[in-house]
């Protein structure tokens, strides 16, 4: 997977990640407030709490029921009492219970405060706990309907009047409460405590004052006369508490998911910041050290790369990367070895340039020398000496002129600016050709010559002129470099018909592995024992790039007192 495609995908990713975890957020935020909201509501009315809020303030210890502090003073502030049961009827627990606590209740007397909904005066709400085995109620005294008990044996409804007595007036105004006495057309006939309420009642508004959230009513109806008492209480008014109840847990929720979302945030900086911030940042650094010549990873204390573990292996949050880093790597090991070559190249381009200097200086001083000679009036030279001279000056000058040419030569070959005329050629015939030169040379009478040609007629396309100049190169060092009595011998053969192979072999004194490494490479001079110096240390590396010309290959082979061995490899078709 390409690094395009990896960004996409971990984006892709991380994208479905933060959507989850909005959306994880968001239903947590729901839950908290739905949560808040139910135990707010089980705190204004005890009565409307799910079973779960009652069961997690409830426990019991030898089938006693123990309840906790809160739900004590949430039953006592609604003027209520908590009374724990099993599924037989036995009583395991009271707390705040009006009377005494009954020991054992009947299926009745349970049916009756279960299914009926209210005894009396007193309401009554259930919970059955997870194992179903046990029970939890919750009575609340009705105070309109106990005081309507109160009131009803009172009434004179033959004189349609109330006959409070002082304690229930005293109760009335405790509570704030009212009773009306109501005659069968709807009008009220005698009240107490109802200079707020209505004078005159129909059936639909009887109906929306028993249900109305302003006060809980109670109504008594005696059918001898067809009139009705009305009591009421004012509610406490829960609206408001309840209201601000959901504004302070909206508030909390709010900071909660506030908070909640800074951390969030934070750390998903934190975490981009390490996961493409700090490998960025690391490649960045790398690259400037490339720039600045530093040629080498980023490390840390431990000396080791940056992007590697102990094993070696590539970091997690790097491996994002790995392509470009394995692209750095190599760019890094690239640099580093054309530093060392370019140290090298240079120190061997001086060592060149020296010797090359005092390659021409030599014959210039030789020319130089001679022609002050020639031309000094002191003394009259013979013709013989005249021209043994002038021998000597031209040789010095033809030596001068190859260097100059192989320097040419080379900066030619380096910048393709040499035109190459390949043309069928013999090369059993070529080669020939060639070997019989050096062996008719008088100069080179000190060495042995043999050519062993292919066994079948051999064409290759060669440029004769600088093919001739390639074998001349190979031929000329094996007689330069190697003492008198060496044997030289020239092989033509091919490899599966693809190829066409020629072998320069002697016996030579061979050279050392470090002089094989740099027997192609420019401005390079060998130093073997006997060595004239001369030579403009282009010359193997001239083969070499003629060779390449030619689409062929060239090797070498050499150990020391074993001789050397020279390959030269072309292809039959080019």
């Amino acid at each position: 997977m390409n690094i395009h495609r990896r960004f996409i995908y971990q984006f892709f990713f991380q994208l479905i990640t933060v959507f989850v975890l909005f959306f994880i957020i968001l239903l947590s935020f729901w839950a908290f407030l739905g949560y808040s909201l139910m135990d707010m509501e089980s705190r204004q009315d005890l009565s409307k709490a799910e079973d779960f809020f009652v069961s997690s303030h409830v426990s019991f210890k030898e089938e006693k029921a123990v309840f906790d502090d809160e739900l004590k003073i949430l039953a006592k502030e609604q003027n209520g009492w908590l009374l724990s049961i099993n599924d037989q009827g036995k009583v395991l627990g009271t707390y705040n219970m009006p009377g005494k606590a009954p020991e054992f209740l009947k299926e009745s007397e349970i049916a009756s405060l279960t299914l009926g909904g209210s005894s009396g005066s007193a309401q009554y709400t259930y919970w059955e706990l997870e194992d179903k085995k046990r029970y939890i109620l919750f009575g609340k005294i009705q105070l309109e309907e106990q005081l309507l008990e109160q009131i009803s044996p009172t009434v004179d409804w033959e004189l349609q009047k109330l006959k409070l007595s002082e304690k229930i007036q005293r109760e009335l105004s405790q509570r704030n409460g009212w009773v009306q006495l109501i005659d069968p057309e709807g009008n009220v006939v005698d009240e107490y405590g109802a200079e707020n309420q209505d004078n005159e009642y129909t059936v639909n508004r009887l109906f929306t004052k028993r249900h109305t959230e302003e006060s809980s009513t109670a109504l008594h109806f005696d059918p001898s006369t067809e009139q009705a008492i009305l009591v009421g209480i004012p509610a406490v008014n829960k609206t408001s508490a309840l209201e601000k109840g959901m504004f302070d847990s909206l508030n909390k929720s709010l900071m909660v998911i506030f908070l909640v979302a800074f951390l969030l945030l934070l750390a998903g900086t934190l975490w981009y910041a390490r996961k493409f911030g700090v490998p960025l940042l690391t490649l960045m650094n790398w690259i400037q050290n490339l720039g600045s010549g530093v040629y080498q990873e980023p490390t840390d204390v431990h000396d080791r790369p940056v992007t590697r573990n102990r094993k070696g292996k590539l970091k997690r949050k790097f491996r994002l990367y790995k392509e470009l880093i394995a692209t750095l790597s190599q760019l890094t090991e690239t640099l580093k070895q054309n530093e060392k070559q370019q140290k090298i190249m240079a120190q061997t381009r001086e060592e060149w340039i020296s010797g090359l200097s005092h390659d021409l200086k030599t014959p210039l001083s030789s020319i130089s020398g001679y022609a002050q000679m020639l031309a000094s009036t002191d003394y009259s030279w013979s013709e013989k000496e005249t021209r043994e001279f002038a021998h000597i000056m031209a040789d010095k000058s033809d030596y001068m002129m190859d260097l100059l040419e192989d320097l040419t030569l080379t900066y030619r070959l380096k910048n393709h600016a040499l035109p190459i005329a390949k043309e069928p050629t013999d090369l059993n015939e070529f080669i020939r050709r060639i070997i019989i030169h050096y062996i008719n040379d008088p100069a080179h009478q000190d060495k042995s010559f043999d050519f062993t040609p292919y066994p079948d007629s051999i064409t290759a396309s060669i440029d004769p002129k600088w093919f001739q100049r390639i074998m001349d190169n190979v031929i000329a060092n094996a007689i330069k470099y190697n003492p008198p009595g060496t044997a030289i011998s020239v092989t033509l053969t091919t490899i599966e018909d693809h190829l066409i192979v020629i072998t320069i072999e002697d016996d030579g004194i061979g050279m050392e592995s470090a002089t094989l490494e740099k027997l192609f490479s420019r401005y390079y001079r060998g130093t073997h024992t006997g060595e004239t110096g001369s030579g403009s240390g282009l010359g193997m590396a001239i083969t070499k790039q003629l060779v390449h010309l030619h689409n062929g290959t060239i090797q070498g082979q050499s150990q020391p007192r074993k001789g050397t061995t020279i390959r030269i490899m072309l292809p039959t078709k080019q």
